[in-house]
């Protein structure tokens, strides 16, 4: 059951102060009787109908987004109730007699207790409407928060067997080549994959995989290169101690580091470098991936085509992910160095 003083009925009640302030004002224009004492009389009276309905929704219904029938229940019942209730405080407060209102003018006072009941009943209404309306948004907000996070995992559950194959292609690669070493890498790939696969299944879109995380994986995965690529590949990570523990979805700069050394640094004879940085400014997180590699293909530095398949997956995840967790807040661009290389840059919001 929810706390009784809620900051909802708070505002209920603030309402309700206001509205019998208009009633009272409105009594005395088309009434004998002193604002002060119709004023006495419109506080008393509407505070114990509200007491009597908040009382009422709090121990039978728990909530305002109640059901007709049970509207119909307890508003005329707490109106009856603290309509006579309202009578006696008013009698207590300013040593008065109902009883003699009740006995001159009966029709008048049956009459104001008929307005009562039609008032309680439409404010009650407009009460349970809007908090109905603030209930089916917000659910409507969970629910998209939902779909986008099951879109999020199932774009990275689609990202984690296309790094997988990429990792087993460089060891094959280098089986051939130079079996001592092959060893060497596949013993760090094993110890690299089950952190990678472990990091990858952190829940809500990856906001417990941090950054010094993702940097620690791509620490693994470049030393995974080194040892194929040996002196060819050269490489720098630079995260700042205050970037440390920024969320960040899981793998997300894998692709586009995969996609340097692949297309830019192994296919150049000399080999080359790779500088991956985080920053910040103006609360926006940047994460920069810069090659020294064989540059890009026009192509790549657009984004693709809809419907399309089977060109540049890992660039095409990066931006689906970044839309996904962050709409149009998320954003990647590439640039192609004039001197040779490529530089990716992915910027998204801070999280305090």
């Amino acid at each position: 059951m929810p706390s009784f003083f809620s900051h909802a009925m708070v505002l209920r009640g603030l309402k309700v102060l206001a509205l019998n302030t208009v009633i009272a004002i409105a009594i005395t224009l088309f009434d004998n009787h002193s604002f002060g004492l119709n004023l006495v009389y419109s506080h008393c009276i509407g505070i114990s109908i509200w007491a009597f309905i908040e009382v009422f929704n709090h121990f039978l219904v728990d909530n305002w987004q109640v059901h007709v029938h049970r509207l119909l229940f307890i508003v005329p019942v707490a109106v009856v109730l603290g309509y006579f209730t309202g009578h006696l405080l008013t009698d207590l407060i300013l040593g008065t007699t109902s009883f003699q209102y009740w006995k001159q003018t009966p029709r008048m006072a049956f009459g104001m207790l008929f307005v009562s009941l039609v008032a309680g009943g439409v404010i009650s209404w407009v009460f349970v409407s809007r908090e109905q309306l603030a209930a089916e948004r917000q659910n409507l907000e969970v629910a998209r928060r939902q779909a986008s996070e099951a879109q999020l995992k199932l774009l990275e559950a689609q990202l984690e067997p296309h790094m997988l194959f990429n990792t087993l292609a460089n060891l094959r690669a280098l089986i051939a080549v130079d079996p001592q070493r092959a060893q060497t890498m596949l013993d760090h790939m094993i110890a690299y994959l089950r952190a990678t696969l472990s990091a990858s299944r952190a829940p809500s879109g990856g906001n417990t995989h941090t950054l010094a995380d993702e940097f620690a994986r791509l620490q693994d995965y470049l030393e995974l290169m080194a040892i194929r690529m040996g002196p060819r590949l050269q490489f720098s990570l630079d995260l700042p101690d205050a970037l440390r523990a920024q969320p960040v979805p899981p793998l997300l700069l894998q692709p586009l580091v995969e996609n340097s050394i692949q297309h830019g640094l192994e296919p150049k004879v000399e080999g080359g470098s790779i500088r991956i940085a985080a920053s910040a400014s103006d609360g926006v997180l940047k994460l920069d991936v810069e090659d020294t590699g064989m540059g890009a293909d026009p192509a790549e530095l657009l984004p693709p085509a809809p419907h399309t398949t089977g060109h540049g997956f890992g660039l095409q995840q990066v931006r689906e992910r970044l839309a996904t967790a962050f709409g149009e807040r998320g954003a990647m661009i590439l640039v192609a160095a004039p001197a040779g290389g490529m530089s990716a840059s992915i910027t998204f919001p801070l999280k305090a």
